[in-house]
């Protein structure tokens, strides 16, 4: 195989701190070979040399916590997911169900749960569209579900269905099904009678959902929530070449059977280290401490505002979830918890402080996802117990779903306990970010643009939601990169030096110059997974008739 190699000329953030910039980068063989003058001085003889120009060349952004399967599925039916009206949704899914006369089962995602009083949807407003094939859609949270009659019907839901223990069939007053299901055991009363994915389509999302993200600059994710049928989907994209992103799997603990679940999680990581090569592995297992605060099923130490009887849904009763937690972290894997309330958070870092305890040390990089409500009392436990604490920052901001849902719902005190990245960060805890797509956008620079300013891409509030909890632009894009690769277990990865992967970004713009409502605007003009280009922007024109991108020479 020869060797090429490519230079990089002008601005670098290379992560190595606060002067670690460069003026020049070159990589050969999938790795990066000099910075700076050593750089520059193989410029005459590089096989391709890129113009940075105004733009920023950095290392490229990490997913910590998404759901990529699930994200290219949802190109697959209705495309319900940017509609503003409960009207829309219905056309949609009306047209979809038209164009499609053969589909038994029509399902998408992900429509907004704001979009009704309550996030309570109703299934006559799906019959309007299609009264005689099942309706299913999963709100952008994927913790709870709208269907129409004829889903119901299918999964025998009725008046006299007994309330799940991990969920809640939302009713009318007579009892009926309104046609709104939440969380596990609701949402799988009608997820479990749709008919199974063919491998071919499973292998097509995990195909697009690689080129949405190489598009976006990500060279690394966190599949967040995998069953044993979503990792062979994986194992049969490597084998087909239709993987371009790093992933690691994430399987996700059943509180009803995690001891069954041990073996067989090890077999999985065993059969993917084998055959997944460079790009997949299997290191983590999930765990669903809580529900969400839109929907009530939050985990919170206090009951809700709106529902005086309640403190939410914990998944897994506290000590249930440290034993859990202590037996796979004991066969080495990596913990991943979802928690959303405070009492949800709480209980995770008890069952990770049990691990620590029962288990010899190890690296171990323990995980905590979302970290929406967070007691200020639990805040210090997160440095002293080495937690990385995954944010999604995109969610920091007062967007409907705040001000109609959530903050109703747990009041104003402990709305301004939410998403606490500032506090941590001074207290010295590994911040990564994650998108949690397809729940929210996965767009790495929206997310860091409403982590620095805590407003919404309006402007609102001009000060910033909660404002001290506001991070810098090189703490955002840090966490963006360097925790990510943290997170991952990649260190190699942690700056731009000689020797490390070349998993690179290009931008159009510096974000941390300018103005920081104008973040988002950057374009990702290339993405390089170890030195190969997995996109590349084509250039414009200025009206002058320049470039009015970097250029690209060989």
């Amino acid at each position: 195989m020869t060797s090429t190699t490519l230079v990089f000329l002008g601005p670098v953030r290379t992560g190595s701190g606060p002067h670690g910039d460069s003026t020049a980068l070159a990589v050969r063989d999938g790795r990066i070979l000099a910075l700076g003058d050593d750089a520059r001085g193989l410029a005459p003889t590089a096989d391709e040399v890129v113009d940075i120009g105004d733009g920023l060349l950095m290392a490229a952004f990490g997913d910590g916590h998404a759901h990529p399967l699930f994200g290219g599925l949802e190109s697959f039916g209705p495309q319900v997911k940017q509609l503003d009206s409960v009207a829309a949704i219905v056309a949609e899914v009306r047209r979809w169900a038209d164009e499609h006369p053969g589909a038994e089962w029509i399902v998408g995602a992900s429509y907004d749960p704001a979009l009704a009083p309550g996030g309570e949807f109703d299934a006559r407003w799906l019959d309007a569209a299609v009264p005689d094939r099942p309706v299913v859609l999963r709100a952008h949270d994927y913790h709870t579900v709208w269907c129409n009659t004829e889903a119901l019907r299918r999964a025998g839901v009725t008046r006299s269905t007994p309330e799940p223990r991990l969920g809640t069939v939302v009713r009318r007053p007579d009892g009926t099904p309104l046609g709104t299901l939440r969380e596990w055991h609701a949402c799988d009363l009608v997820l479990d009678q749709v008919p199974a994915r063919a491998v071919d389509e499973l292998v097509e999302a995990v195909r697009r959902a690689g080129h949405a993200y190489a598009r976006a600059g990500v060279t690394w994710v966190q599949d967040a929530w995998v069953e044993p049928e979503m990792a062979d989907a994986y194992l049969s994209a490597v084998r087909a070449g239709a993987l371009t992103v790093r992933v690691d799997l994430a399987q996700r603990a059943d509180p009803d059977r995690w001891p069954h679940q041990l073996g067989p999680f090890a077999d999985t990581r065993a059969r993917v280290a084998a055959e997944g090569g460079e790009l997949l592995t299997a290191r983590t297992v999930k765990f669903f401490s809580d529900g969400v605060v839109e929907g009530g099923t939050a985990a919170m130490l206090a009951p809700y505002v709106d529902a005086p009887h309640s403190c939410g849904m914990p998944v897994w009763e506290p000590g249930a979830l440290a034993e859990a937690v202590c037996a796979f972290d004991a066969a080495g894997f990596q913990t991943h918890i979802h928690a959303i309330g405070d009492a949800g958070v709480r209980a995770s870092l008890d069952a990770i402080e049990a691990a620590l305890r029962a288990n010899p040390p190890w690296d171990r990089r323990p995980v905590i996802t979302h970290v929406q409500v967070v007691d200020p009392a639990d805040l210090p436990r997160f440095a002293a117990l080495g937690v990385i604490a995954n944010f999604e920052p995109l969610w920091a901001q007062p967007d409907p779903v705040q001000t109609e849902l959530s903050i109703p719902r747990i009041g104003a005190h402990r709305a301004e306990l939410q998403y606490p990245m500032g506090e941590l960060a001074r207290d010295g805890v590994r911040l990564s970010f994650g998108s949690d797509w397809p729940v929210s956008s996965h767009l790495p620079l929206e997310g860091v643009q409403v982590a620095v300013t805590r407003r919404t891409f309006a402007g609102e509030p001009r000060g910033g939601w909660i404002p001290r909890q506001r991070l810098t632009v090189e703490e955002a894009l840090t966490a963006a990169t360097t925790g990510v690769a943290h997170q991952a277990g990649a260190d190699e990865r942690l700056s731009l030096a000689p020797d490390a992967p070349a998993d690179l970004v290009l931008l159009s713009a510096d974000p941390r110059a300018g103005d920081p409502m104008e973040i988002r605007h950057a374009r990702v003009l290339g993405t390089w997974l170890g030195g190969r280009a997995t996109h590349r922007a084509r250039a414009g024109t200025s009206a002058e008739g320049r470039s009015a991108d970097p250029t690209y020479a060989s």
